[in-house]
């Protein structure tokens, strides 16, 4: 036991917390292996950490026994509230919980930097709050470290090098500005109830700055019509971005009829610093 809390599939009967498919719901009962995913995310002493979609609280418990200063936990389950808040009463003043939806929440109105991110996300918001983590205003962002668990076959597209089935937006958008690994795989088994896929956690890690100089709403928008078209040469899938594609891509050392997995970061990051409009004169 890592707390004096009752195990978990004793609190889902307490509280008759059957995972609802609405909310994406798959609950991860193994109290030692919330503990592996808590520790994946580095020491916690010291930093907030913001949960996303908590359920009973397994993944809670494990980052408040990590050590975690603070835990700003988001749930839009109100049936989780009561499981949620004996684990408040448990690590008095080290747990918030938010009712509501992580997608419309401000966390740094609750944090205090520095803040990591550790959530086993619903399956149906954890590629859009990826997405969100990775493309702020401004970087660094508020987060130093994203630990997060996804479909293996979403943490294999984070992952993905250039040739690979798996490379596309997803990995050009996390490798520009981050490190990212899969630090842990999980059977369908070790949930309740079970998904029909496997599970990974991805340890990402922010870098100071972007690894290549562009701006992130051109690149964005080059690599999502790169991939929105994957089969066709890029000479034809990027005609829209601009007029002379052809004579833009060349000059960014990439071969017009290439195609979309098989061009590199610092290209297309090349490709989007040609495509950024003129900055206005100051």
């Amino acid at each position: 036991m890592i707390d004096s809390l009752p195990p978990l599939r004793e609190v889902i009967r307490t509280h008759d917390l059957r995972a609802k498919k609405s909310f994406g719901q798959n609950f991860l009962l193994d109290l030692n292996l919330t503990a592996r995913i808590a520790r994946a995310a580095g020491d916690l002493h010291g930093a907030d950490v913001f949960e996303v979609g908590p359920g009973p609280g397994g993944l809670t418990r494990g980052l408040l026994a990590e050590g975690a200063r603070h835990v700003l936990a988001v749930e839009k389950d109100p049936r989780c509230r009561p499981a949620l808040d004996q684990i408040a009463a448990a690590y008095p003043g080290r747990l918030t919980v938010v009712e509501g939806d992580a997608l419309a929440l401000d966390p740094m109105a609750h944090l205090t930097p520095p803040v990591k991110v550790v959530a086993n996300l619903p399956y149906n918001v954890g590629t859009e709050l990826l997405i969100r983590w990775m493309t702020p205003r401004a970087w660094p962002p508020f987060w130093e470290s994203l630990t997060l668990m996804f479909q293996q076959e979403v943490a294999e597209r984070i992952v993905a090098r250039p040739g690979s089935k798996a490379y596309g937006r997803l990995a050009l958008m996390v490798q520009w500005r981050a490190e990212a690994r899969v630090v842990l795989t999980l059977p369908p088994e070790a949930f309740t109830p079970p998904p029909k896929v496997r599970s990974a956690v991805v340890q990402i890690t922010a870098l100071p700055a972007p690894r290549f100089p562009a701006d992130a709403r051109v690149l964005e928008r080059v690599v999502a019509a790169a991939f929105n078209q994957r089969r066709k040469m890029l000479r034809a899938a990027l005609k829209g971005l601009a007029p002379g594609i052809e004579a833009h891509l060349e000059a960014a050392g990439i071969p017009p009829t290439a195609r979309a997995e098989e061009v590199g970061l610092e290209a297309y990051c090349i490709l989007a610093c040609r495509l950024a409009p003129p900055a206005a004169p100051g």
